[in-house]
């Protein structure tokens, strides 16, 4: 499979100061290791753009995006809530964090490559249409999904969503669209206290009971996400990747291993096979232990690459 890797430098450069989970060791720690493991030689890898207005306007308010646009400070921090942060490049590296999962779904739907990962940070998944949330700015996959929608004309793309925490964003931005099917799994009860009551038909919630491990996830998958696919049937697939259900990871109470993130990346690839030939848009999320991130992520990439 040809398979696009999108990133950009700002994602370095943007932090919400010291000892934050969500830091730019998280993308050094993944580009290490997949150059490490000689994966980045078979990825075909692009500095990812910024997302334009229009783009940001699908899925966010206009008040928001001004809200956004003068919240960067020059020096120092300036909070956007209890746990998000901005400094001086934070701006930046959002809008090249959405602009990647846009170049991603442009690369696929022209048929350029078959797959795309796009290595980004701030994450997106909690980011409301009104509201910054849970170290996210700019909602990237939805962001994603409503340009596909609009610029390439597909009525069906499903959002997997396998973060430990309930992309809420997603949901509020999403529920009760008929073109899009969201299927997530989550910890629950856990931040952000949403999920386990769908906001519209069209969101699959799998809520997972902490302490639980990957077969509590893999049966999910079966009996929940692959009914839901069959009926749906995709034109696209976009994936919030969160690593963060890993039993290392301090964020959560998941017991997830290694193992279970390639089972997993491999039944979203088997999905796409069968539903919208292999296409995939894949962005990060969440994911904390530097080790398992960069492990798994591999393991996904990995996928990704297979046929």
């Amino acid at each position: 499979m040809r398979v696009a890797y999108l990133s950009h430098p700002s994602g370095l450069l943007h932090e919400m100061g010291p000892g934050h989970p969500e830091c730019p060791e998280r993308l050094a720690a993944i580009h290490d290791r997949l150059v490490q493991r000689g994966l980045m030689d078979q990825l075909i890898c692009e500095s990812a753009p910024k997302v334009s207005e229009e783009q940001i306007l699908r899925a966010h308010t206009q008040a928001y995006w001004e809200e956004l646009r003068h919240a960067a400070p020059h020096q120092g921090y300036h909070m956007l809530d209890a746990d998000t942060a901005m400094n001086s490049h934070s701006l930046e590296a959002a809008l090249h964090a959405a602009g990647a999962a846009v170049r991603a779904v442009d690369l696929v739907c022209a048929g350029a490559v078959d797959r795309a990962f796009c290595a980004v940070r701030p994450p997106g998944h909690h980011a409301l249409s009104y509201q910054a949330m849970g170290f996210c700015m700019l909602n990237n996959v939805a962001i994603a999904v409503r340009h596909a929608m609009a610029k390439y004309g597909l009525e069906r793309v499903a959002l997997i969503d396998f973060d430990v925490h309930h992309g809420n964003g997603s949901e509020e931005i999403l529920a009760g669209d008929p073109g899009v099917l969201m299927l997530s799994t989550f910890q629950s009860p856990l931040y952000p206290g949403s999920g386990d009551q769908p906001l519209a038909d069209n969101m699959i919630n799998v809520a997972l009971p902490p302490y639980s491990d990957g077969s509590v996830m893999r049966q999910a998958v079966k009996d929940h996400w692959w009914p839901a696919m069959r009926a749906f049937a995709p034109q696209l697939i976009v994936v919030s990747a969160g690593f963060d259900a890993h039993r290392a990871d301090d964020l959560a109470q998941l017991g997830w291993i290694d193992a279970d993130y390639a089972w997993l990346s491999q039944e979203i690839t088997m999905m796409a096979n069968i539903f919208c030939e292999g296409r995939i848009v894949s962005s990060l999320e969440g994911g904390y232990d530097l080790g398992a991130l960069a492990r798994c992520t591999e393991l996904h990439v990995q996928a990704l690459l297979d046929d």
